[in-house]
């Protein structure tokens, strides 16, 4: 079993602007990565920053499996081998709304947000305890 070791380090500070800069190092990759991005608040800064940490490791882990997206396992009797995926949606836009009701319902509307989202495709053990991220869980 392979283990990695690291350290990522998060660094916020206030800019002239009223806007918070986040530098995010991490020791885990080598070169080591740097991310820097800007934020409405040192939170924000925050999850921008870790959301492109975690954008980097879900491509690493789908380009490990170099599956081929279209083979078909099959059993000694030819009968297809279900397979169980964590399948990551990851969707982000800027929106200008009167509220954050609307903003929020202006975004659910249509098939846009799984249009335009970025998919990654997991396969994991029938075993393996994910839980998907959503609102309850939260």
């Amino acid at each position: 079993m392979t283990s990695i070791t690291g350290t990522i380090t998060i660094s916020v500070q206030a800019d002239d602007n009223e806007q918070y800069v986040c530098q995010m190092s991490s020791s885990l990759n080598q070169p080591p990565d740097e991310i820097h991005c800007c934020g409405q608040s040192e939170e924000h800064a925050i999850a921008i920053a870790l959301e492109q940490l975690a954008s980097k490791y879900r491509q690493i882990a789908e380009e490990h499996q170099n599956k081929d997206w279209q083979t078909v396992e099959r059993s000694e009797s030819g009968e297809p081998i279900q397979k169980r995926y964590h399948v990551i949606l990851h969707y982000e836009r800027i929106g200008k709304a009167e509220s954050k009701f609307e903003a929020m319902q202006d975004t659910l509307m249509g098939n846009l947000v799984v249009e335009n989202a970025k998919v990654t495709l997991i396969e994991i053990d029938a075993i393996l305890p994910v839980q998907p991220l959503n609102s309850n869980n939260m």
